[in-house]
């Protein structure tokens, strides 16, 4: 999912997830990590959708919405497409999974702690089974919305 949002909502909000905070790496190249918080969030309004926002010391940092399967799957294999993609590292010493994030303005490659993420997105799911994640979309108002508002009656 690329970072603009969705005009999709639900209609109600059951018991929210608490915001997840990692330490991930970025890569910067080849041999160069710079370590960065990132926040995941969950918003059961929205449940298919995880919100991270990357914090930075000076300024708002950047914000991407994405898929919460696609971050799922990514956990153990090939995931995503575009402008989001996962996947595991080798193994090694800790689990972990790359992240990268495509756009015109920026690439960049993330290094995440599978073990902490696993919990959480668990937690999700619990919360707002993948089964359940489109019911009670706002399918009218996502439609209005697209055609540009409420229809003029008599046009």
């Amino acid at each position: 999912m690329h970072r603009d949002q969705s005009p999709l909502r639900a209609r109600s909000a059951p018991h929210p997830v608490p915001p997840l905070l990692l330490e991930v790496d970025e890569m910067l190249d080849e041999f160069t990590r710079q370590a960065v918080q990132a926040e995941f969030r969950f918003d059961p309004a929205m449940p298919a959708v995880i919100t991270v926002e990357f914090l930075v010391e000076r300024g708002p940092g950047p914000v991407w919405r994405i898929g919460r399967e696609l971050l799922h799957r990514g956990l153990t294999a090939m995931s995503g497409s575009g402008d989001v993609r996962m996947w595991p590292t080798l193994p090694g010493e800790r689990p972990s999974s790359w992240l990268l994030l495509e756009s015109p303005e920026v690439e960049a490659l993330f290094e995440l702690p599978t073990a902490e993420l696993a919990q959480w997105l668990d937690a999700t799911y619990r919360i707002a089974p993948a089964e359940t994640e489109m019911d009670g979309l706002d399918w009218d108002g996502f439609l209005l919305g697209l055609l540009g508002g409420p229809a003029v009656p008599g046009e």
